[in-house]
């Protein structure tokens, strides 16, 4: 999959901006504040209906504007040849109120997952740092994009026990109820639980070696680093056993304390987190080596390849790094968004073989830069 065209209306301080005859790598230079991120942002819009800043929408739409739209075309393998010519035409609006309206091949649909499907993303930004240094729901979340994307039968599963889990904390909150009612929802539960969990353990085996191969070539000196993976309950434990081992825990407290949401995946190196030992740099060298190896498992499992969008890759890697973290991605031939202050920035470190397209950014204004 891969973006061919992109209008963006009133995202930060991108008013109106229109990008045609995108290429597979794309870079995005101009001086800080210019609006560069703002473009990963409505492409992320594009592609998940929200930020990836993490900040309310309110945030996101200009100043005295209603609302923010970004329309994009993307190319996609599963068309015709005659409709990948034209591509599959994306939609998002966002409101001040929180509103969201999506638009696939100009049906509205209902869920964000129609677009993710269509249009997966990888995010590379100073944010991702949270892969290491933040919750285990950031973990998850990474985990699950990876196995939504190779294993159709994940997401049906994801939302039956995200009901299932609602339902019971509900019951467990009121107090006074009968067996028979929670254990209808502790049944179900145990069934969603169980699924999701098998999944993301396939999924967690085959992304390990992947891991540990790009990571080689990245940081070959990292030999000692370590993924683990934490289902969210003791591993001795069915999830069965382990609900009525945390019943009466359950009851007390009023919320279920074993399960999926629960789980994580832990970087570790030498046997200690590696987010207490590794050094910034190798930190992001840790972050990309995770997301690259997401990008390759998706491709290598036939479900096509995802467009990544990295924010300032200079920023704490030196020339070196910063060429081997290129040539990873110009081998993976995955669609590539990328920003830096200065154009010589990324054309120094990216692989001569590839071409790239270059967009001056300044002002909220987009324009293709030509050097003829």
């Amino acid at each position: 999959m891969a973006l061919s065209r992109l209008k963006i209306n009133h995202v930060r301080n991108l008013q109106q901006v229109s990008l045609e005859d995108l290429q597979q790598v794309n870079v995005l230079f101009g001086r800080n504040g210019s609006g560069k991120t703002s473009v990963l942002e409505s492409i992320h819009l594009l592609g998940m209906a929200r930020s990836f800043r993490g900040s309310s929408i309110k945030s996101v739409i200009a100043h005295q504007e209603a609302d923010c739209t970004v329309f994009g075309m993307v190319t996609h393998p599963s068309l015709s040849s005659a409709a990948a010519g034209a591509g599959l035409p994306l939609g998002v609006q966002r409101n001040r109120a929180g509103e969201v309206q999506i638009k696939v091949s100009g049906k509205t649909v209902r869920t964000v997952a129609r677009l993710a499907e269509h249009f997966p993303l990888q995010v590379i930004t100073a944010d991702s740092f949270d892969l290491l240094t933040g919750s285990p729901g950031a973990r998850r979340q990474y985990l699950d994009w990876g196995v939504f994307h190779v294993e159709h039968r994940f997401f049906y599963q994801w939302q039956r026990f995200q009901k299932c889990i609602k339902q019971r904390n509900k019951l467990l909150r009121r107090g006074k109820i009968a067996d028979r009612e929670l254990a209808v929802w502790t049944r179900d539960l145990t069934e969603s639980g169980k699924a999701i969990t098998a999944y993301r353990k396939a999924y967690f085996e085959v992304l390990t070696p992947r891991f540990s191969a790009i990571m080689a070539r990245l940081a070959p000196s990292l030999t000692a680093l370590e993924l683990r993976f934490r289902q969210g309950w003791d591993k001795q434990l069915s999830y069965e056993a382990a609900l009525q081992s945390s019943a009466a825990a359950d009851l007390e407290q009023g919320y279920t304390h074993v399960g999926p949401q629960r789980a994580d995946i832990r970087v570790m190196y030498n046997g200690h987190p590696a987010a207490e030992t590794l050094s910034r740099g190798q930190q992001k060298l840790v972050v990309c080596g995770l997301k690259l190896a997401q990008g390759q498992l998706m491709s290598e499992v036939g479900k096509g390849t995802c467009t990544y969008l990295i924010d300032d890759l200079p920023s704490e890697l030196d020339q070196q790094h910063s060429q081997l973290v290129c040539a990873l991605l110009a081998s993976m031939e995955a669609q590539v968004f990328i920003t830096c202050v200065q154009r010589q920035d990324i054309e120094s470190v990216w692989p001569e073989t590839k071409e790239l397209a270059m967009f001056h950014v300044e002002h909220g204004a987009v324009q293709r830069y030509s050097q003829l």
